[in-house]
């Protein structure tokens, strides 16, 4: 009998929403509330369903880099160039010159408030030897963190087809910054920096106006609609919220301001004014020692960053109890997850593999290769044993008839991908 390893659903986009994103497409709606605290799912729609990140993609280039800072293989004063590739991004962008120097601290802080795409793309030269090479690396740490079905393909979140994510992996993301790099962290709560004798602006305008919330990115391109991660402490709790495909920004922070309105709140839903109590809470970060922040935030005008004083550290204090930290992430995972549709008779089956790792990885570099033509497919990893070991079938399923697995499968083979149609 066949043992289901692992299958990924993922959003039946409209062509228009896989091709170049100047069409204008916008993925469709999802959200994702998480309480830290507690262990709990709060809220969940459509958060397995697959978006494209946009700017949100940041939040890995940055783990990367304070990844980096902590291992000595960067230091903050450190100067790296600006590649010919870095600078040939579109705004959001710092604007160096393609040669010139910039440090890893104005390329931390122009990725985490002013979202510059620029900044990214050289880190990700500079750590990777390659942008190409560095998203490689993000997507194999999104699968240590636990984000199963988070592609990376480049280090800013600018348009590619095949990068993909989910609602629930963001979370999951949003949640290691603020476990693993809790120091760093703050600096997603800045509205501004200086670069260089000028004030660059952040544009994470919900951070900014809701009581309690310290982090952590927006992003937008067409093809995605306007996503938003957000962790917030409310009543000394801390949660993460996550909403994907907003219609405008205004939209999605409404309904972020919404969700955490009412998931949070005692009474179901008390308004954003009733945070304001909140900032002066004593705050749970999931860390190793369950720290817990104490700096007070209430009162504080806007903060601006200045490259000539030195880097702010909080103050933490070790507190007893609160969710382990690789735990906090599985639970991110617990809630049931949703049923598929009854699958179609037709499947393409590319590769059997020793193990489901690699059947997943086949099937991964294969999915750029496929449009949204062929419907409602979803890679799946299928085990079973011959002869007393155990193999691994990489298939597409769900096609909805013989004709359309039959295209797909010649569409794979045009492109020198052994495969072959199933019932």
């Amino acid at each position: 009998m066949f043992r289901l390893v692992r299958v990924l659903y993922f959003l039946a986009l409209s062509a228009a929403g896989f091709a170049a994103t100047g069409t204008g497409a916008q993925a469709g709606y999802a959200h994702f509330i998480y309480d830290v605290t507690s262990g709990k799912i709060l809220a969940s729609e459509s958060a397995d369903t697959l978006n494209h990140p946009a700017s949100l993609t940041k939040m890995m280039t940055l783990y990367m880099t304070f990844e980096a800072i902590r291992a000595g293989r960067l230091s903050w004063e450190q100067q790296i160039v600006m590649t010919p590739n870095a600078a040939s991004k579109i705004p959001s962008k710092l604007g160096v010159k393609a040669g010139l120097p910039i440090t890893v601290r104005e390329a931390v802080y122009g990725m985490a408030i002013r979202s510059a795409n620029d900044a990214a793309a050289t880190m990700g030269d500079y750590l990777g030897g390659t942008e190409e090479h560095f998203a490689e690396l993000m997507t194999a740490k999104a699968r240590s963190l636990g984000m199963n079905s988070t592609v990376f393909r480049n280090a800013s979140g600018l348009p590619d087809d095949a990068q993909v994510t989910t609602a629930r992996d963001m979370a999951v993301l949003a949640l290691a910054l603020i476990r693993d790099f809790p120091n760093e962290y703050q600096i997603f709560s800045m509205r501004n920096f200086e670069f260089r004798g000028r004030r660059v602006r952040g544009h994470n305008n919900l951070m900014y106006r809701y009581p309690g919330m310290d982090g952590v990115k927006t992003g937008f391109v067409n093809a995605s609609g306007y996503n938003i991660a957000s962790a917030v402490v409310v009543n000394g709790k801390r949660y993460i919220g996550v909403v994907m495909g907003g219609k405008s920004a205004r939209k999605r922070d409404d309904q972020m301001a919404a969700l955490l309105d009412q998931y949070t709140q005692p009474n179901g839903g008390a308004g954003a004014n009733a945070l304001v109590a909140s900032a002066n809470k004593v705050v749970p970060v999931p860390t190793p020692s369950a720290v817990v922040e104490t700096e007070k935030r209430a009162g504080e005008g806007p903060k601006t960053l200045s490259y000539a004083a030195p880097r702010k550290e909080i103050t933490i204090a070790t507190a007893s109890g609160g969710a382990t930290p690789r735990g906090a992430i599985a639970n991110l995972y617990a809630m049931p997850q949703p049923k598929p549709a009854a699958p179609s008779a037709w499947s393409v089956q590319i590769a059997a593999a020793g193990s489901a790792k690699q059947a997943s990885d086949m099937l991964e570099k294969a999915l750029p290769m496929l449009s949204a033509d062929f419907g409602k497919v979803a890679p799946s990893v299928e085990g079973y044993k011959n002869g007393g070991r155990e193999y691994f079938r990489a298939r597409f399923v769900g096609f909805a008839s013989e004709e359309a697995a039959n295209s797909a499968c010649a569409t794979l083979q045009q492109k020198s991908l052994a495969c072959n149609v199933v019932r």
